[in-house]
């Protein structure tokens, strides 16, 4: 999947609605090699092979406990920059299913667009300021911890801090605030993004993004996998001639 196809920016914008590198702080490994075996990690992690994903989906209201509704949606993917969708089920309020659609059509939009247009929300020192914060292990594996400061004021970046593998290089975890909120509406949104390996795939496996909305409060809305199928399991998945979008 690669990093530049997260959920986040699609998932905020529905749910509601230089080379500057800072001086390392006695990072183990200097900055700038930290950031640029990153970015090595990031340009060769692009997938090779079809895949297929099921993903389920629960949107939060202000003050709840529990989900208002909850989507299951199967994602497929083939590169160099084909993907579509389906809705598989879907239970509570229709604005679970509204906001789901919306997100994965950007990720169908995005998948398409051009290798600058991608690059432009890439974890990369043409869009962001880095400062080495610390070192912490996640989910086992010891990890480099960056703080981000991104270079322009868009929807599509983050501020906040990335978990850099010390092994792989590769991004484990990314959370923070968007630097620009989509409408006037939301006063900020906070994201956090989780990545794993998944039989030699680099996925994000794991998102919650919460919205402070004006009047209404906060609403939050979190997807996982559930399922993760390899290209010889989704080869017979016909592919659609007419729709890159395929819905129920």
């Amino acid at each position: 999947m690669g990093i530049r196809q997260w959920a986040m920016n699609g998932a905020l914008i529905a749910l509601f609605a230089s080379t500057g590198v800072a001086q390392n702080i006695a990072a183990t490994m200097p900055l700038e090699a930290i950031i640029q075996s990153m970015q090595r990690a990031q340009a060769a992690g692009h997938p090779q092979a079809s895949y297929q994903i099921i993903r389920e989906y629960r949107l939060f209201g202000a003050r709840d406990s529990k989900a208002d509704s909850e989507v299951v949606a199967e994602v497929n993917f083939r590169p160099p920059a084909f993907k579509d969708y389906r809705i598989q089920r879907s239970s509570g309020s229709n604005r679970g299913q509204q906001v789901v659609r919306s997100i994965l059509d950007h990720e169908v939009e995005t998948a398409s667009t051009s290798k600058t247009s991608k690059a432009s929300s890439a974890i990369s020192t043409d869009n962001y300021s880095f400062n080495y914060v610390g070192e912490a292990t996640l989910d086992g594996r010891p990890c480099y911890i960056l703080g981000l400061k991104p270079k322009r004021k868009e929807k599509e970046l983050i501020s906040g801090e990335v978990w850099v593998d010390q092994h792989s290089f590769f991004v484990r975890q990314i959370e923070g605030e968007v630097e620009k909120t989509p409408s006037w509406w939301l006063k900020k949104v906070r994201i956090k993004l989780v990545f794993a390996d998944l039989e030699g795939m680099w996925v994000q496996t794991n998102m919650e993004a919460t919205a402070e909305v004006r009047i209404v409060g906060a609403h939050t809305l979190t997807s996982r996998i559930l399922d993760y199928r390899r290209e010889d399991q989704v080869a017979a998945i016909p592919i659609s001639t007419h729709s890159t979008v395929r819905k129920r």
